[in-house]
């Protein structure tokens, strides 16, 4: 069964997604039936792209691998580069669009906005983007289940590593107490170097540029931003929470100092930078980001460099702690896959009705 998507904002995540296409095509057809046709991509840099009959994935990736652009695979062919976003998301037919435009905290947009267009147009709806989830989730949900739509919001914390589908499909009937972990992997990789190399804080976090991990200005890390926002989602998807960011205690790593992780370690402990949520004893939702000491025996403890973990409190499996890459591009590529299966699933089920 074909399905048609369209794709709003195309970088590293996008790429990623595009490869699992033509790595899995095969087992994807084979064991599920999916047969995807990419019929139109719009980046507010690199343009607009359309093919009603479907891109060719393979030809797009060689080009763009290539160091090309979108431009260059239309030539003479289906290149509208007048055509913006919301041009697109109005005027195509498509099953699923896929919004993985840049992450914008503090307002949501334009994320929100294309969101709600394609739900207005009947559009399902897979997004990697923290802030429409982070800032808006239970009016984006409410307008989805009145049109009997799905909101795909895998990669919104811990990119590839499952999270919401692991609590929709295998939880029930668990009742979730807490929910604590390591959600950013820039801090935990400076942790771990101030660790296990004896680093300061500043030359720790150079090393996290150099790499890659942070950014020149590394302040939604480091001070607990991109964790924070990782954190409202929790509250709000899993925990059934209406929390805003200002509800959210938020401390970054900043002041802890060398000699702060050698005396945790002598006692038996380790820094690391925990996002937290959970019902007290009057049900109320409290949430908050913070460094702390964590015991050696606690399996967050033993997550080290650029990796996240989650540990979930229950009733009836206790404590299970999932931990897995936070970023990259085919892993944050395959949350998007994960997402637009389950809604392909979806609608091959309801069309066989």
């Amino acid at each position: 069964m074909e399905i048609r998507i369209e794709i709003i904002g195309f970088g590293t995540v996008g790429m990623g997604f595009l490869e699992i296409l033509n790595r899995k095509a095969d087992i994807l057809k084979e064991k599920h039936g999916f047969v995807p046709k990419i019929v139109a991509i719009s980046d507010k840099i690199k343009g607009s792209l359309i093919d009603y009959k479907g891109l060719d994935i393979q030809k797009l990736i060689k080009i763009l691998k290539e160091g090309g652009n979108l431009k260059d695979y239309g030539k003479g062919f289906y290149t509208f580069e007048e055509k913006n976003s919301i041009d697109i998301i109005e005027e195509i037919d498509s099953d699923i669009l896929i919004e993985m435009t840049y992450t914008n905290i503090n307002t949501g947009e334009p994320a929100t906005t294309h969101i709600k267009k394609a739900f207005e147009k009947g559009k399902h709806i897979v997004t990697s983007n923290k802030g429409p989830i982070a800032l808006f989730y239970k009016d984006l949900k409410k307008m989805a289940d009145e049109r009997n739509l799905l909101m795909g919001i895998e990669g919104t914390v811990l990119s590839g590593t499952p999270v919401f589908n692991l609590v929709e499909e295998t939880f029930p009937p668990n009742s979730i107490k807490r929910i604590k972990g390591i959600l950013n992997g820039t801090t935990n990789y400076i942790l771990t170097k101030m660790e296990t190399e004896g680093m300061s804080y500043e030359s720790a976090l150079k090393k996290a540029q150099d790499l890659g991990y942070a950014e020149a200005d590394p302040t939604a890390d480091v001070e607990g931003f991109d964790a924070l926002a990782k954190v409202l989602i929790l509250s709000n998807v899993i925990m059934g929470g209406d929390l805003k960011k200002e509800d959210i205690k938020r401390e970054g790593i900043t002041k802890i100092s060398s000699e702060d992780i050698k005396e945790a370690a002598k006692n038996g402990f380790r820094y690391k930078l925990i996002g937290s949520v959970e019902r007290d004893e009057n049900d109320k939702i409290i949430a908050s980001v913070k460094p702390l000491k964590i015991p050696f025996s606690d399996p967050l403890s033993g997550v080290s460099g650029a990796i996240n973990a989650l540990t979930f409190e229950t009733d009836l499996l206790g404590e299970v702690t999932i931990q897995g890459p936070g970023a990259g591009k085919l892993e944050t590529g395959f949350s998007i896959m994960i997402d637009v299966l389950r809604i392909f699933k979806k609608i091959n089920k309801q069309e066989k009705k």
